[in-house]
């Protein structure tokens, strides 16, 4: 576990991890955040897994089925080798309806050879937290835990049972399969039904990249970041998580372990225009769709994130009994951030919101509702823009005055403005505008540092933090204003570091950060390119990009020395950056000022 060399699967329902060697070390299965299966990247020794065991003269290469994803894993000694399609199967029924069971394929072909293999399956149901058994059936086997929660899964195969139950050597003479189901099947397995969803799920996969705008520069970087977008959206509800994974942590043993299976607001107004932007207009719908589930309640508290199905509860609770991905401690699932006040959340909300009556209109009375909403939202921006709060970094201390939390009020804003105009409630405007400009005027005059030359992370403080860079983005300064300039060198000067970005450098209550965030490293790339520094802009985001491991896959961190991933994994939001940052070198639309450093 030297590195976060896995290979992401998935149907939208959930996903896996699956190593270099072919191991499955993290799975939670029936759902995306019900209780893991495997877990061995959570405690090498206790978590589960299903490992693929050979001889140490077999040697192993991994890489997607272009354009799917679909893992294919080749084995081999020199004489003797095998490959195994890694899928959880995702198609359209003839009733266009999407097949997604909580399972996963593991179909093995042999390239040459007679090789053999042992399996070690050893799941161990929630979350590891008691002890698995296991029944030998007549066609399956089945594990299962009882205790305060029953769970069980079912593995299918070609092979012999016994074997797989007794981790025997196997030698490889036909092509075989092995099946792990959250369900009981009712139909027979075999390895032509194996080979039918393989097809069917690579066409799938194959067909919706297809959708996708190319670009003629990092046309096969923005497909991956796509795929994996995908993968982390939700059948159930259109929601995107902001990763597949818990407590992977942002520094080897370290505390900052958080679960990310939820979705966070904050990740929606960029996500939507990503998907937008690139064709995916069906998927961009889906994810409009769960918003609008969480904003037509027409409350004015809105969390900064919720529950995949939009659960509002989100208790952590720290799992005790497991030592943690390296022994970082603790592991958590649950997120206590859902508690936090941050006011940034109301200028993504209203974001969404204009992107809403500019691509997705509903029906008469939904759109009235949601303009109930909007006034809703701007009078509540009106009344605790003046507030502290907890800022986009979710830290952990008493709230003060983030700057970039007053910004985003001023977005909130500025989105009911335009809002308004577009549905002709020009009677609100006045009142708006008014609003707008006050608190234009508070963040000039008490956000800015003039020791510094730039903006700070809070009123009255001397520290910088990447969301500034985001100033631009959000309409709040054009990219010529000396201002965003200045704070855009003076964010470099102070939080690049061999060609990566901090979030901030000071201590959060956690201590000092120790590892890079690398979505800031890609604003810190637009920023860069909109002010007119074209060429230092690609380079950061080519020598940033080669960090993704072997397979295109980002983290939520990065190690400044060793280039090691970090944080959970494959990091949404990350991926989404990568994306705004690789477009901006292909799209002829975007003509950037330029403006001496």
């Amino acid at each position: 576990m030297e590195n976060l060399n896995y290979g992401l699967i998935g149907n939208c329902k959930s996903a896996a991890l699956i190593s270099m060697d072919g191991a499955i070390d993290w799975c939670c299965l029936p759902e995306f955040d019900s209780p893991s299966v495997f877990a061995r990247i959570l405690d090498e020794k206790t978590g589960g897994s299903m490992q693929i065991l050979l001889r140490e003269d077999y040697r192993s290469s991994q890489s997607y089925l272009k354009n799917t994803n679909i893992l294919h894993t080749i084995f081999t000694d020199g004489s003797n080798s095998f490959e195994v399609l890694d899928f959880m199967p995702r198609y359209k029924t003839e009733y266009n309806q999407y097949f997604t069971p909580p399972e996963i394929y593991r179909y093995i072909r042999i390239l040459s050879g007679t090789p053999a293999v042992r399996f070690k399956y050893d799941p161990k149901l929630n979350y590891a937290s008691g002890e698995t058994q296991h029944v030998l059936k007549s066609d399956c086997i089945k594990s299962y835990i009882s205790g305060s929660r029953y769970e069980s899964v079912y593995l299918y195969t070609s092979f012999q049972l016994q074997d797989i139950l007794e981790s025997n050597e196997i030698t490889l003479k036909n092509s075989g399969y092995i099946l792990i189901s959250y369900n009981e099947k009712l139909i027979d397995i075999d390895l032509n039904r194996v080979y039918l969803e393989y097809q069917r799920t690579k066409v799938y996969w194959l067909n919706w990249i297809n959708r996708s705008r190319d670009y003629p520069l990092y046309n096969d970087l923005i497909n991956r970041s796509l795929l994996v977008l995908k993968l982390l959206s939700y059948q159930g509800s259109g929601a995107i998580l902001a990763a597949p994974t818990t407590s992977l942590p942002e520094t080897i043993g370290e505390s900052r372990n958080w679960d990310y299976r939820f979705c966070w607001l904050r990740d929606a107004s960029l996500t939507l225009n990503t998907l937008v932007r690139l064709g995916h207009f069906s998927a961009a719908r889906r994810y409009m769709t769960y918003l609008k589930n969480i904003i037509k309640s027409k409350d004015e508290h809105f969390q900064i994130m919720y529950g995949i199905r939009g659960e509002r509860t989100l208790d952590e609770k720290i799992l005790g009994h497991l030592s943690g991905y390296m022994h970082s401690r603790p592991v958590r699932i649950g997120n206590a951030a859902y508690l936090q006040i941050q006011n940034d959340i109301y200028g993504f909300l209203l974001d969404l919101i204009l992107q809403y009556y500019q691509y997705f209109s509903g029906t008469l009375d939904e759109m009235e509702d949601i303009w109930s909403i909007t006034r809703s939202l701007v009078r509540t921006v009106s009344n605790v823009w003046k507030n502290p709060d907890h800022g986009i970094w979710e830290i952990r201390q008493e709230p003060r005055h983030y700057v970039f939390s007053k910004i985003q009020c001023w977005v909130a804003v500025d989105r009911g403005i335009k809002i308004a105009r577009m549905l002709h409630r020009t009677e609100y405007i006045a009142e708006w505008e008014k609003t707008a400009n006050q608190i234009r005027h508070d963040i000039m005059s008490r956000g800015w540092s003039n020791n510094k030359k730039s903006f700070v992370q809070v009123y009255g403080g001397e520290n910088l933090d990447a969301s500034l860079l985001l100033v631009e983005d959000s309409g709040f300064l054009k990219a010529d204003d000396e201002h965003y300039v200045n704070t855009v060198h003076a964010v470099k000067k102070e939080l690049l570091r061999d060609g990566l970005m901090y979030r901030y450098k000071h201590a959060d209550g956690l201590g000092l950060p120790h590892s890079s965030f690398t979505i800031c490293t890609f604003w810190l790339v637009s920023s860069l390119y909109k002010i007119g520094m074209k060429d230092e802009a690609r380079e950061i985001f080519e020598k940033t990009a080669s960090c993704a491991n072997h397979l295109g896959l980002l983290s939520e961190d990065i190690d400044f020395s060793s280039r090691r991933l970090l944080g959970n994994f494959p990091q949404g939001y990350s991926h989404i950056a990568l994306i705004q940052s690789a477009i901006l070198f292909s799209d002829e639309t975007v003509k950037p000022s330029f403006v001496k450093p």
